[in-house]
């Protein structure tokens, strides 16, 4: 297994597909899925915000718009994974348009990530720190799991933080 952040970022990103999928399936367990989806996405984010999009600015292997625009899309994504988290019938219409908006959100990010921010990192930030980066995401990411920071109650505080931070 490797360290660099780019790798990792990558993994969650497999991850999120991998759950989205899941998460159509009307056999599969979705509030489960829903959960860890959650928790995995809110983690992820927060400890790219703390560890990961500083480092890159810093680095100038991104540009301070590049990296407004990613917290812009989590805080869209934070958004759209309250609406998700907060329905009750997890079957029906309502359940189906609330899972495809969060979908398209997520996707939009992901890919547009892999295209701008983890390129720049390749190029622009070396191996070894790339794997010092991986190390410090990883372990931010793991206490923000381990706080089960998916939790409804914790979303709803996120989604509060990135409006007033916002405006």
């Amino acid at each position: 297994m490797t360290d660099d952040v780019v790798e990792l970022i990558l993994t969650d990103h497999r991850r999120f597909e991998e759950l989205m999928r899941g998460l159509r399936d009307i056999t599969a367990d979705r509030g489960r899925l829903r959960d860890e989806f959650a928790t995995l996405l809110v983690a992820h984010a927060e400890a790219e915000e703390q560890e990961v999009y500083p480092k890159l600015r810093s680095k100038h292997a991104a540009d301070q718009d590049e990296v407004e625009h990613g917290e812009k899309e989590h805080a869209e994504i934070n958004e759209a994974l309250l609406r998700f988290a907060e329905l009750t019938d997890l079957k029906g219409d309502e359940y189906d348009e609330t899972l495809e908006d969060l979908v398209e959100v997520v996707n939009h990010h992901t890919n547009e990530e892999e295209q701008t921010l983890l390129n720049d990192a390749r190029q622009h930030v070396p191996a070894a720190e790339r794997e010092q980066l991986g190390v410090a995401f990883r372990t931010a990411r793991q206490v923000l799991l381990d706080t089960n920071c998916g939790r409804i109650e914790n979303l709803r505080l996120v989604v509060d933080k990135t409006a007033s931070r916002t405006g």
